[in-house]
């Protein structure tokens, strides 16, 4: 089986200019992204629970991963919720998915976002990134699924490193398009 587009680009060329830009000393420093979780939170399955089954459905076309089911922690009366109800739906990417994933929200996804200027490059001073994404009918394959409810989606990129500024190197070097790289357009 062939690697993914981006996993290729990284073992090939990324690797040692990150090795240089960084200067480290040891291969193995290099800073990598280890998982991508995708998170759907659904308040509608208090109320229906076949509204969850429609959003499983839709993130596992977007992320080519069954997703799992998550789960009230604790009983919330004020909002009619229980412990141990489900409530969303989330996946773990990793290795081939993981780059497959990344390729298509970094260069299909966000340049679909409306009045699109870029992504906040604040990390999460443990070296990894959470975005929020709206709508998820910015990914091309949830354009058949859509019913008459859109959701958004939370998205985190976990790395290997606990440094901000070396993670924030990594995603640069797979064209993240952050805020400060956008040009804007006038």
């Amino acid at each position: 089986m062939a690697k993914a587009r981006l996993n290729e680009l990284y073992t090939s060329k990324l690797r040692a200019d990150l090795q240089k830009k960084l200067s480290l000393d040891n291969v193995m420093e290099v800073p990598r992204v280890t998982k991508i979780v995708v998170n759907v939170g659904v308040k509608e399955a208090v109320s229906d629970s076949r509204i969850l089954q429609h959003v499983a459905k839709v993130v596992a076309a977007i992320t080519g991963q069954l997703p799992v089911q998550t789960h009230a922690k604790k009983s919330i009366a004020g909002f009619k919720i229980r412990e141990g109800m489900p409530l969303g739906v989330m996946v773990t990417l990793r290795k081939r998915n993981m780059y497959e994933f990344l390729d298509r929200l970094i260069n299909v996804a966000l340049p679909n976002v409306r009045d699109f200027r870029g992504v906040s490059a604040k990390l999460d001073r443990r070296g990894n990134y959470n975005l929020g994404i709206k709508e998820w009918t910015v990914f091309p394959e949830a354009g058949s699924e859509v019913g008459n409810k859109v959701y958004g989606m939370n998205i985190t990129i976990c790395t290997s490193t606990d440094n901000d500024q070396h993670a924030s190197t990594l995603l640069e070097s797979f064209n993240m398009p952050f805020r400060s790289n956008v040009k804007e357009k006038k």
